[in-house]
């Protein structure tokens, strides 16, 4: 809380009063400076008008700034002139205003990303949704908020897990490696109606958080009857051996036959045919399905 309110200081529309207010500190330590002498030195407290003007200043003026700061120091300091200690002196000034300007421009950049992603998602006509660490959906366009009808109208801040529930697992991978991968699965809207949902996402880390993003397709005028043959919640889970995990780890993370061969230093056809004993072992016909059952009933395993 109390970052973000520091933030706020060197938003664009603070440029004025800030440079202003740095200034008049610069000029106010000068004098005490002065008026103390020789019995107190607060050479340091120049630290705080150069971190405020950082904000907003070019690279060379922060620099210049440090050094009239540090000649400034030095001229009403008790001690005897020193070149080495005016150096290090500007160097410290410096150094802490090009530091804090580094950490705003970067700040600002971020900012920038997200507005323009955020831009990007609202005006597209898929639906599109972001979740966090936790479950619950982060970002979502107007297209999901009209694909999944919450009741009160409302995406963002509720669990994926009341929408989708599968893809509450996918969030949920305890080895947490970005992978890329697409499921079809039972979507249910806020009015309790049930939906065929053809669903791309893809895992990634914003620090240390775990997160997911998706496109959601409502595909079931397109999705025949019986299609969606994969075992319930409530069936027995089936055994499946050493090389159809490995194959169905690998493809829950987005690999492609030749890529798991790879990985595996098994052939090509070794892969098909064991992915084609999966598909039958899980009673689905599709990459996708199976992607489903393996994150609904074997992600302990995976």
């Amino acid at each position: 809380m109390h970052m973000l309110a520091l933030e706020r200081v060197w938003e664009e529309r603070n440029r004025t009063p800030v440079l202003l207010v740095s200034g008049a500190i610069t000029l106010a330590v000068a004098v005490v400076d002065w008026w103390t002498k020789p019995y107190v030195s607060l050479g340091f407290i120049y630290l705080f008008p150069i971190m405020l003007a950082a904000g907003f200043l070019p690279r060379w003026a922060i620099a210049l700034l440090g050094f009239v700061c540090a000649i400034l120091a030095e001229i009403f300091s008790s001690l005897d002139r020193s070149i080495i200690r005016l150096s290090f002196e500007t160097l410290a000034l410096a150094g802490c205003g090009l530091f804090v300007a580094e950490l705003v421009r970067n700040r600002r950049m971020s900012l920038e990303a997200q507005e323009r992603l955020r831009a990007l998602v609202e005006t597209s006509p898929a639906a599109i949704v972001t979740v966090n660490d936790r479950g619950f959906i982060e970002l979502a366009n107007r297209a999901a908020v009209d694909l999944m009808a919450p009741r009160d109208g409302q995406l963002v801040g509720n669990p994926i897990a009341a929408f989708l529930p599968e893809l509450h697992h996918a969030l949920r991978w305890e080895e947490a490696p970005q992978f890329r991968a697409s499921m079809q699965c039972r979507g249910h809207r806020g009015n309790g109606e049930l939906f065929t949902a053809d669903v791309w996402f893809s895992t990634y880390k914003e620090g240390q958080s775990p997160k997911l993003a998706a496109i959601i397709g409502d595909v079931s005028e397109e999705t025949p009857a019986g299609l969606n043959s994969a075992p319930s919640d409530d069936d027995e889970r089936i055994s499946l051996n050493g090389r159809e995990l490995d194959v169905l780890r690998l493809l829950v993370q987005g690999f492609a036959n030749k890529q798991i061969a790879a990985k595996l230093e098994i052939s090509e056809s070794a892969v098909k045919n064991t992915l084609q004993q999966l598909f039958t072992k899980s009673g689905v016909r599709t990459r996708s399905q199976l992607v489903r059952v393996a994150l609904e009933h074997h992600r302990n395993l995976l």
